[in-house]
């Protein structure tokens, strides 16, 4: 069973009325331990209400906590979240939070080296040197990368998203991010399956997915592309939705499905997610169907 650890952010989405549990690595992070029960998120949250409350969260879900530093200079990350008439988020994301101070040791060292098979990581820990120092640390290793960009506001260079892609084995964007890489790296007319293309080549990168939001996916390798499209009703809330995606598209990788399989199931998941206020489900019922999925397809 494939061993998925995932380092970057842990933070909160505030909602005029609740703040919910969240951050990229961390949505993904549940979703991969609550379907295999074998993945670990590196981090760092505030000694403060909020850090307290996002470790009791993981640990009454039966997530290891060890490797979540606890920082006493800087507060638990937040992001104040607003939801256009489609119910698609945007962010307003504060700065000099805990997670932007994930320090290297050896105990990371050795999760990564020792007992991890592939490694998430996202652009928006990176904005930081100490947290992007510790990320490049352990980039390059024997393991596989796996990349979702998910840039947040300014917070990217050209040198960041070049870094990243440089060590991706896999590759989700969205088709913004996808548009932003071609303005920044390639400058050319905007095509998809050209600049996917070039990026596979220029990077060399196994398989890469372009969600589009309502209209679907396309995932890409060396080989072939799979579109997707699912009819999903009653949208909550699109928060977390690609965050669910992307585990179930990195599960596939690992397991080496075919890009059909991948694809249907990733936005299948997706789709469940978009269903609930916020990122992470109440109770695990949505990970009994999704698993069922797994084994009959």
């Amino acid at each position: 069973m494939e061993k998925i650890t995932a380092i970057g952010e842990i933070l909160f989405d505030v909602y005029p009325e609740t703040k919910n549990l969240g951050g990229a690595p961390l949505n993904f992070l549940f979703h991969i331990d609550k379907l295999t029960s074998r993945g670990i998120i590196i981090s760092r949250v505030g000694f403060d209400v909020l850090g307290n409350k996002a470790i009791n969260f993981l640990k009454n879900n039966g997530l290891e906590t060890k490797y979540i530093q606890v920082d006493h200079l800087h507060p638990t990350g937040v992001t104040t979240v607003n939801l256009d008439e489609n119910k698609v988020p945007s962010f307003n994301i504060d700065e000099e939070r805990a997670y932007d101070y994930i320090e290297m040791n050896d105990e990371i060292y050795r999760l990564i080296n020792e007992d991890t098979d592939c490694l998430y990581f996202g652009s928006l820990a990176q904005r930081s040197e100490t947290s992007k120092s510790t990320i490049h640390n352990l980039l390059g290793g024997k393991i596989k990368y796996f990349c979702d960009l998910n840039i947040r506001q300014n917070f990217f260079s050209k040198n960041t998203i070049t870094k990243s892609l440089t060590v991706a084995d896999v590759l989700k964007l969205n088709l913004d991010e996808l548009k932003l890489i071609n303005d920044l790296l390639f400058n050319e007319k905007f095509d998809i399956d050209t600049c996917v293309k070039r990026v596979m080549e220029n990077f060399d990168i196994e398989l890469i997915a372009i969600t589009k939001g309502a209209e679907g996916s396309t995932l890409f390798n060396n080989k072939e592309k799979d579109d997707y499209r699912i009819i999903s009703s009653a949208v909550v809330d699109t928060l977390g939705a690609g965050d669910a995606f992307a585990a179930i598209f990195c599960m596939g990788y690992l397991r080496n499905w075919d890009l059909a399989k991948m694809n249907s199931l990733a936005n299948e998941f997706a789709s469940q997610i978009c269903q609930i206020r916020g990122a992470l489900p109440e109770n695990d019922e949505v990970y009994h169907m999704i698993k069922e999925k797994f084994n009959n397809e």
